[in-house]
């Protein structure tokens, strides 16, 4: 005979509670909660990276520059994840917990999370009205794919050697190549 347990779904203040004293950092969808699998050397030199060059060109400026660490909440799909990197230019998205209106997210794409990053996640960004850019940087070779949102219709870009990436963000612009993604990666 089996044993039955009883699951009960967590509501977005019970998650933020636990996850304030966690050993480990959590993903949260629609009552769910996801640990998240820990990151290699590589993906977090490459999301260091994009964490740098965001806050270079931020400093002095009113956009700011996130980390890992930082989460994202997404109202619409009752969702909290924690992106690579963000880069935040309203002054109204001021939760000290997370964030919820980035104009700028990145994704450093390893085995473990590429297929959430690429359907789950980008399904729910897509929600967020001030999201302009969506990177996603693969972390086993080189290969980085950027949507751009213009005029409402969501864009798609694969960089290729020598290509710019020109972001522009609440009146900062921020311009990154592939040598800037994967500086130091050992790629």
């Amino acid at each position: 005979m089996s044993a039955r347990t009883e699951h009960r779904s967590l509501s977005e203040a019970e998650y933020l509670d636990a996850e304030a004293t966690a050993d480990y950092k959590s993903e949260y969808l629609a009552g769910e909660v996801f640990a998240m699998a820990g990151a290699s050397e590589r993906h977090n030199r490459i999301a260091g990276n994009i964490f740098f060059h965001l806050r270079s060109a931020s400093r002095g400026h009113s956009c700011r520059a996130f980390m890992a660490d930082m989460k994202l909440r997404i109202s619409t799909q009752q969702a909290f994840y924690y992106p690579d990197a963000m880069l935040v230019c309203e002054p109204e998205d001021d939760h000290p917990l997370y964030k919820s209106a980035p104009c700028f997210l990145a994704e450093v794409l390893s085995p473990a999370t590429a297929a959430i990053d690429q359907r789950e996640k980008w399904l729910a960004y897509r929600d967020i009205h001030a999201l302009q850019y969506y990177l996603l940087v693969d972390s086993e070779r080189i290969y980085a794919r950027l949507f751009r949102r213009e005029g409402g219709i969501w864009g798609e870009q694969v960089l290729d050697p020598g290509d710019i990436l020109q972001l522009d963000c609440g009146g900062l612009s921020i311009s990154l190549s592939l040598d800037d993604l994967y500086e130091d990666s050992g790629l």
